[in-house]
């Protein structure tokens, strides 16, 4: 039997059984499906729909029209709403690509037998997901809740490999940052980071009072056999949000240190100029004292007064500038 043929938004639909069981299904066949309480449910998936695919589905599932709304367009804020006797719930994604840190949304309508999931921009696809769960089709003969904890427990886990990125960059980062000249480049480089790790956080730091009340509370639609998955997830978004609470607490000292060294190399340069400039000083005050072309000068008429005037001021330059070597200014 040929699949389904499904528009390109759509990146699944199908029904598994009470067992587990996969079989391919059209929109059109989703209310025919629910129909039939057998204990199956309906699991589809888009990225990125357009509106009459949206309506559709509404149609299909009798979603509630504001969760329509928010689906239909980004932007929104991590959240869990309850909408009659189905839940609907965004977070934000993140994956790296070229070096860079993208940010995207799922959004998932969660019913008693079905799941609607929606990606939008930076986003991988759940097919891994998809594939791991129906090799174990015991746990999803739980229903579209257990599909729900595997859709997240995936999108938590690819925080962490972001995580250690952001680790490698602060150490590769640390040779400049003790660098003994000043690099512009390198404040660049620890502000960038920081800016993406704080965006970072604001995607994750929420996603614990969604896994949070998805592992206490909804009963209806989270059988207590899945809250102990999302709890498990719980615990890895909590600790990707203690690793970014840390490394953004490195990253603030990394720029209060650079910034610090650069005061004092500049300190140091300072230092050094002050030093030489009173060098300087003694034979041009000595010089100009003689360049006023006064008669009554002090040894203008002596045969040897030239060379005793240079001597002196040699001495005394010797002196002061062994004197600011002991002292370090030069």
């Amino acid at each position: 039997m040929s699949e389904p043929a499904l528009p390109a938004c759509v990146i699944n639909c199908a029904v598994y059984d009470r067992h587990g069981k996969r079989g391919d299904i059209s929109l059109d066949a989703i209310s025919d499906a629910l129909a039939v309480d057998d204990g199956s449910f309906v699991w589809v998936g888009l990225y990125e729909p357009e509106d009459a695919i949206l309506e559709k589905l509404q149609e299909e599932f009798n979603l509630h029209d504001l969760a329509i709304e928010d689906a239909q367009h980004a932007h929104q804020r991590p959240k869990i709403e309850a909408y009659g006797h189905s839940l609907f719930v965004a977070v934000h994604t993140a994956q790296s690509v070229d070096d860079k840190i993208r940010f995207g949304e799922t959004h998932a309508f969660l019913g008693p037998r079905y799941l609607v999931t929606v990606r939008h921009g930076a986003s991988l696809s759940y097919a891994p997901v998809r594939a791991r769960v129906e090799r174990e089709p015991d746990l999803l003969s739980l229903g579209p809740a257990y599909a729900l904890y595997a859709v997240f427990d995936f999108i938590v886990d690819n925080y962490l490999p972001i995580v250690s990125e952001f680790r490698d960059a602060l150490n590769a980062l640390e040779q400049d940052i003790f660098a003994s000249t000043y690099r512009r480049e390198t404040i660049v480089k620890l502000y960038e980071l920081k800016r993406e790790l704080t965006q970072l956080r604001l995607a994750v730091a929420p996603m614990q009072d969604i896994l949070g009340q998805l592992s206490r509370m909804h009963g209806a639609l989270v059988p207590d056999e899945v809250r102990l998955y999302f709890r498990d997830v719980l615990d890895h978004a909590l600790r990707v949000n203690e690793s970014t609470d840390t490394l953004r607490e490195m990253l603030t000292a990394a720029m209060s240190v650079n910034l610090s060294l650069v005061t004092i190399n500049q300190g140091e340069v300072v230092k050094k100029l002050a030093g030489w400039a009173g060098l300087l000083a003694v034979p041009t005050l000595v010089a100009s004292w003689y360049g006023m072309n006064f008669h009554n000068m002090p040894e203008l008429q002596g045969r040897h007064s030239y060379f005793i005037l240079i001597g002196a001021v040699l001495v005394f330059c010797i002196v002061l500038y062994r004197y600011l070597r002991k002292i370090r200014w030069l």
